[in-house]
């Protein structure tokens, strides 16, 4: 059971809000439509559902607000247009990937592409998926937590007949096994058919209010008409006679003239009466054809002397001279679904106004006012939630993409090069030589690869946000921040570890095995390349996720030896600088647990690694982010 109570959009510079105290229930075993015209609010009403964005009302999915559903992807599945994947990424690994966040086995995508008709898809782009494929990988990325309530925003938008059918009837079964499907579209006709004819429903909106709840049944009684369509030069004078001869032979005929002019809808009648009408008269006639009307909610006008017209429709009728006086041939109101009299903020039985209490307000039902007597409680636009399985959600994250194996090639292949060069002429210092470092770059490759591929980390969650689709932005939970901190020293760490190797087995093919022999201080020199590549992938990383773009990581890595470096270099020294000579022995009878004494070493390579210039401006270009990062969450109100 979804119930929508009171729900209302913050206004916007005073224009009116999207959606005004829209209150309606979609019951489980039953598909829901919400129904409106382009800017009608349809999209708006499910953003405040889902607390995307801010405004006032609340919604229960089964009893609960979706803020107090602990595991939300296993409560509510949720389509807001096309995936939000990386158009390189593989549709199982797509699945693969949010499976991770919403905390099931992998084996799940799997199931769902065969379910949804990928299964021999499963390899294929996100970039090369048709809509209609795409649709259903969007339908799969919804099912994957098993969910109750289904909630889509114009599901069948772009599809051809055949695989708009396929989708209303995976709806319908979803329905059938108890679940609630909501779902919004503009297509009267299409709502009706989606709905199904036993247990569906179409809410119709227009301008953010309620104008109609009612079940399919009613639904297409009232608002699907068959009805004649006519496209004629002579449209006006076709219109005229027509309703002339109707009103003589006392038969309840509607002529609804278009906007366009040249095209007729008419009601009541017949393909041939309306073909012998127009050769008596000797009009012509360039179409003639059968259809299903929609009447839909619109502001009816009378054009004195002739037939009805209407400024704005559904499909673009209008109403006949009946219609515009309340009524149609069988003496009921044609835009609703209520009798003569009632309003769109009228008591009919299928209609709540914005006094009245609406499907979602029965008696017993929890207040919504609790921010005051006549107000619903507001909706504050709240973060999204991590990943359930962190880890294992940026490891297919990262390696699920060939821009990360790219970008290790590139930085081994370039280091390999690099290396056989400086070793040449004989003058550079072997680890300089194995780390590929010359003294007219920056940095090595394999530290400025680091820092992209920490970079992308985030750059690529702000990119194609699969956490928070329809936000915009990812979770800045202390959970995914750890996993990616974690898994990018982790591939920086591999990262300087294969530039070496394959550095050294340049040179000893090039030059033979009598340059390569290992440095007294190789503990200290191992520590110092570790630090530097996954310093330089964490400031990737922690710059991207503050200002939310993967240059900036780049910008920050590059920052340190062009701007940092220097300054360090430039701080006043003291004449005579005091030596830290026995610290880690200090630091051994301070601490609890007593470390042995062969990690001194490991200790005293971390000082030096840090009082070099290189690493003191690394280490100051991390406090600094470390900083802003947490400055940036705690002024957005995060929830760790």
């Amino acid at each position: 059971m979804l119930q929508a109570i009171g729900l209302t959009s913050a206004r916007h510079r005073g224009l009116q809000p999207a959606v005004d105290d829209l209150t309606f229930e979609a019951g489980p075993g039953c598909v829901t439509a919400l129904l409106g015209a382009s800017g009608s609010g349809k999209t708006a009403a499910l953003r405040l559902m889902l607390e995307l964005d801010p405004g006032r009302g609340i919604t229960y999915f089964r009893g609960r607000a979706l803020h107090r559903v602990a595991q939300p992807a296993r409560e509510v599945g949720v389509v807001l247009g096309d995936v939000p994947g990386h158009p390189v990424r593989t549709a199982r690994g797509q699945l693969r990937m949010l499976c991770a966040a919403a905390g099931v086995a992998a084996s799940r995508a799997d199931e769902l592409l065969d379910t949804v008709g990928l299964a021999g898809l499963g390899d294929q782009r996100i970039a090369s998926l048709s809509p209609g494929m795409d649709r259903r990988l969007a339908l799969a990325s919804a099912l994957l937590g098993d969910p109750h309530t289904l909630i889509l925003d114009e599901p069948a938008e772009g599809l051809d007949v055949r695989e708009a059918d396929w989708l209303h009837g995976v709806l319908r079964s979803h329905a059938a096994r108890g679940g609630t499907v909501l779902y919004t579209t503009s297509d009267a006709k299409e709502a009706a058919r989606a709905a199904g004819q036993v247990a569906g429903r179409v809410v119709s909106i227009d301008g953010g209010r309620l104008v109609a709840d009612q079940d399919v049944v009613e639904f297409a009684r009232t608002r699907l008409r068959p009805r004649v369509a006519v496209r004629s030069p002579h449209a006006a004078r076709l219109a005229a006679v027509v309703s002339r001869e109707a009103r003589a032979a006392r038969r309840s005929v509607e002529v609804v003239t278009e906007a366009s002019s040249s095209r007729l809808s008419v009601y009541g009648s017949s393909c041939a009466e309306i073909g012998d009408t127009a050769f008596r008269h000797g009009l012509p006639v360039h179409q003639l054809a059968d259809e299903v009307g929609d009447t839909g909610p619109a502001v009816s006008h009378v054009v004195p002397g002739g037939p009805a017209r209407r400024e704005s429709g559904a499909d673009g009728t209008g109403l006949s001279e009946a219609a515009a006086a309340g009524t149609g041939p069988d003496g009921r109101d044609p835009v609703g679904s209520g009798p003569v009299g009632s309003g769109p903020a009228g008591s009919g039985p299928d209609r709540a106004g914005p006094s009245g209490p609406g499907p979602g307000r029965a008696e017993g039902s929890p207040a919504p006012n609790a921010a005051g007597p006549d107000l619903p409680p507001p909706i504050r636009r709240r973060p999204a939630r991590g990943p359930l399985r962190p880890v294992r959600y940026e490891l297919r994250r990262l390696f699920g993409v060939r821009t990360t194996a790219l970008i290790m090639a590139v930085a081994l292949v370039a280091s390999a090069g690099i290396s056989v060069l400086l070793a040449r002429d004989g003058r550079t210092p072997l680890p300089n030589v194995l780390a590929a470092w010359p003294s007219l770059l920056p940095l090595p490759p394999a530290a400025i690869c680091a820092g992209l591929l920490g970079a992308l980390s985030f750059g690529d969650e702000f990119r194609y946000p699969a956490l928070a689709a329809g936000r915009g932005t990812v979770p800045r939970r202390l959970g995914l921040l750890l996993a990616k901190l974690a898994v990018s020293a982790g591939v920086a760490l591999l990262l300087a570890l294969l530039v070496v190797v394959a550095s050294a087995a340049s040179l000893r093919l090039v030059y033979g095995g009598d340059l390569i022999r290992i440095p007294p201080n190789v503990i200290s020199l191992g520590v110092s390349w570790s630090g530097l590549t996954v310093g330089c992938a964490w400031a990737g990383l922690l710059a991207a996720g503050i200002f939310r773009v993967t240059a900036a990581g780049v910008a920050a890595v590059l920052a340190v030896p062009v701007l940092m470096v220097p300054l360090v270099q430039r701080m006043p020294k003291a004449p005579t600088a005091r030596s830290m000579t026995g610290l880690p022995g200090r630091l051994r009878e301070l601490a609890w647990p007593h470390w042995p004494h062969e990690t001194d070493r490991w200790v005293l390579a971390a000082m030096r690694v840090v009082a070099h210039p290189v690493g003191t401006a690394l280490t100051l270009s991390l406090s600094v982010l470390i900083c802003a990062y947490l400055f940036t969450s705690v002024r957005g109100r995060v929830r760790w």
